[in-house]
């Protein structure tokens, strides 16, 4: 049989790494980034979704490289067009990449191919153990994840011009994005005009992505995705369970009152897991006994400080919005937002990760790309 082989590069000539080491400062975010996570573990696992397996035909890019660069289109939010002259003409990018100052890195139109041979061959399940690798290389490394896990959703707008695509829907045309629906962005209280409030609701066109983050080291464990009209508490039980699969060490959950259903609370409770599901008031405001049970879950430690940590989540999905391109949707269809999504969590992870490890933040954009 064939043995591997991948595209060669002038990395280890004076080309490549002594003059990387002589320019690029010791504390560069990419510099831990390409030190702390053990990349060429993932090479063979990416190459069972290449055809011939790296050993027929023309030598491919190692894998790594391809999705080194695909992430840090996410790492900066910028286009996987830009990436590829970001990759040429920034030496700690090139670094990361483990490329020759000499070489050129893959075209963009490499990173297409590559999204779409994992989706492939692999389906979302190959982009969801991405993410589950790393929160499992996580703790290898001896980080410790808490017991409190959060569970919420955010949404995205579908990249859609919403009125180009009304005119376009009013000639007969299909829709831009045919998996995309109106969602709730949030409801809030007004005052009318005698002074009585009415709930008033903002709406949104797009998606939804389900997140569970640990609330100790703010890793986002499990995702799931969907169009913008279903209801979070639908997700929480596949999000659940997924953690609980990886065997993370938990034994609480907290989310808002959107996760408020006897069905999820007795979920938790089959499961042998502490609820802290924000209560509606209609619950504990009961008038007869059945209300004691839900007065003993507001008053148990477990929920109080549950509920403390919520806030963490709506941080994170912050951080995604508005450092990572997360707030609209890159491409097209409900399956290739899932794409998005897993990659910024893989992104947000990796952050948090170097940050943890080595204690190197990541400084932002905007200092390399002014």
């Amino acid at each position: 049989m064939s043995t591997r082989r991948f595209k060669p590069n002038t990395y280890n000539s004076l080309f490549g790494q002594p003059l990387y080491e002589q320019v690029i400062p010791e504390n560069h975010f990419l510099v831990k980034l390409k030190e702390v996570v053990p990349w060429q573990r993932y090479s063979y696992k990416l190459l069972k979704y290449y055809k011939g397996h790296g050993q027929l035909g023309r030598p491919p890019y190692d894998p790594v490289v391809v999705l080194k660069m695909l992430l840090l289109s996410y790492v900066y939010d910028v286009s996987e067009r830009q990436v590829e002259d970001f990759c040429n003409f920034y030496l700690p990018a090139k670094y990361f990449l483990a490329l020759g100052v000499n070489e050129k890195a893959p075209d963009h139109s490499t990173l297409t191919t590559f999204k779409e041979r994992i989706l492939e061959n692999g389906k979302l399940a190959a982009y969801e153990k991405l993410l589950q690798d790393i929160v499992s290389w996580a703790q290898e490394k001896g980080v410790v994840l808490g017991s409190i896990q959060i569970v919420d959703s955010t949404h995205s707008l579908a990249n859609v011009n919403v009125e180009k695509d009304k005119k376009r829907q009013s000639q007969g045309k299909p829709p831009r994005d045919g998996s995309a629906r109106w969602g709730v962005k949030r409801s809030y209280k007004v005052k009318d005009e005698q002074g009585r409030k009415q709930e008033q609701k903002e709406y949104f066109y797009g998606y939804k992505m389900h997140a569970s983050v640990n609330a100790e080291t703010g890793l986002i464990t499990s995702l799931a995705h969907s169009s913008g009209n279903r209801p979070d508490g639908e997700y929480f039980c596949r999000l659940v369970q997924s953690d609980l699969a990886q065997g993370l060490p938990v034994d609480t959950y907290s989310g808002d009152q959107a996760y408020d259903d006897s069905e999820l609370h007795v979920f938790l409770q089959s499961h042998n897991l502490h609820d802290a599901l924000k209560l509606h008031k209609y619950r504990t405001n009961k008038k007869d006994e059945h209300k004691d049970i839900w007065l003993a879950l507001q008053e148990s430690e477990t929920y109080k400080q549950g509920l403390k940590q919520r806030y963490k989540i709506e941080r994170k999905f912050g951080e995604a919005k508005r450092e990572h391109g997360l707030g609209r949707c890159r491409y097209v269809g409900l399956i290739r937002y899932a794409i998005q999504g897993f990659l910024t969590a893989i992104v947000l992870n990796l952050k948090r990760l170097v940050c943890l490890l080595t204690r190197v933040p990541f400084k932002g954009r905007a200092m390399v790309l002014a």
